[in-house]
């Protein structure tokens, strides 16, 4: 399978608004997608970022599962400089347990000759527009199912000592593990030109079938789930919804889209697609891949550089032969 990249013109300048704000930031806020928190953690951000005390907020918490979500919430909380909380956009009252985290991570600021300077980041589609409206009260940021919708920085009085820059969701230029660009596509973070749906379904029910078996024999009415293939299991969902063409034929397009949309709706019910311990060797895997494509991308360019020393050069001295 193809590795799945995303990343549109605006998010270079993104990278450049981050670069600049930060120098007078005092908290980083970084919105992670509770299904996907290793996934949605941006390592470019975290570059960017450096040597500022961070805020991990678990978004979509009533999407994920519980039990990972603590899972995960202790994995943040044990790295230095870092808190983590769970929360979702319908929460009535995010905003005092954002600012109590912030005062905890940053205790010498606050008051009016001291005000919090915090950044708020996050990956396209994460839900971070709509907390902010949760946040204030009103309809301060503009909200979408699309990724990428905050285009321009906006800077949010949350208390009359706090304010909150937020930034456009941000991807990063490659990603290296290939399983959280699949599992970034399946949430909605990746615009949807971006990747092959099909291949994002079969991605999706290889976990789902691992980790939740019994979710999908209950929505689809499935028999002997864990024992089909990836493709059969694809099959037997558009078979079971009606995704079909003329002479009866799966329609896999239409199953793809079914299942990805039945995920990104929790009509499957409350799932996280990975653990602390599954990302950490995702990421080694990938790291390790990335290091060996580079030391053969190295080797390429100097044997280029060799062979282009090697090749005899005229003496103009001499003039035309």
């Amino acid at each position: 399978m193809a590795m799945i990249q995303w990343f549109p013109g605006h998010m270079h300048l993104t990278q450049k608004a981050i670069a600049e704000r930060i120098k007078a930031i005092d908290v980083v806020i970084e919105l992670l997608d509770a299904r996907l928190p290793g996934s949605s953690a941006n390592p470019m951000l975290a570059t960017l970022t450096q040597g500022k005390p961070t805020l991990k907020v678990l978004n979509k918490q009533d999407l994920a599962e519980p039990e990972r979500t603590s899972a995960w919430l202790a994995h943040f909380n044990a790295q230095p400089d870092t808190r983590a909380l769970a929360l979702d956009a319908s929460m009535a009252a995010p905003a005092k347990a954002l600012i109590k985290a912030c005062h905890e991570l940053a205790p010498t600021r606050g008051g009016m000759a001291k005000p919090m300077r915090v950044l708020i980041c996050g990956i396209p589609n994460v839900g971070k527009s709509t907390l902010i409206n949760t946040l204030v009260g009103k309809r301060a940021a503009k909200t979408g199912d699309e990724a990428g919708v905050t285009k321009l920085e906006q800077r949010i009085v949350l208390a009359p000592d706090f304010y909150l820059y937020d930034t456009p969701g941000m991807l990063w230029p490659r990603i290296i593990v290939a399983k959280s660009g699949y599992n970034l596509a399946a949430s909605g973070a990746v615009g949807r030109n971006a990747f092959d749906e099909q291949e994002v379904a079969l991605e999706l029910l290889d976990t789902l079938k691992t980790h939740y078996p019994q979710r999908l024999q209950a929505r689809y009415k499935l028999d002997d789930v864990a024992q089909m293939t990836d493709e059969q299991l694809l099959k037997a969902i558009g078979a079971k919804r009606g995704a079909l063409r003329s002479g009866q034929h799966i329609d896999m397009q239409k199953a793809a889209e079914i299942a990805i949309y039945d995920f990104r709706a929790n009509a499957l019910g409350r799932i996280t697609l990975e653990s602390p311990e599954e990302f950490a060797q995702w990421l080694a895997a990938g790291q390790t891949l990335d290091a060996e494509r580079q030391l053969k991308k190295d080797a390429i360019e100097l044997d280029r550089k060799i062979r282009f020393k090697q090749i005899p050069r005229p003496d103009r001295r001499d003039g035309p032969c």
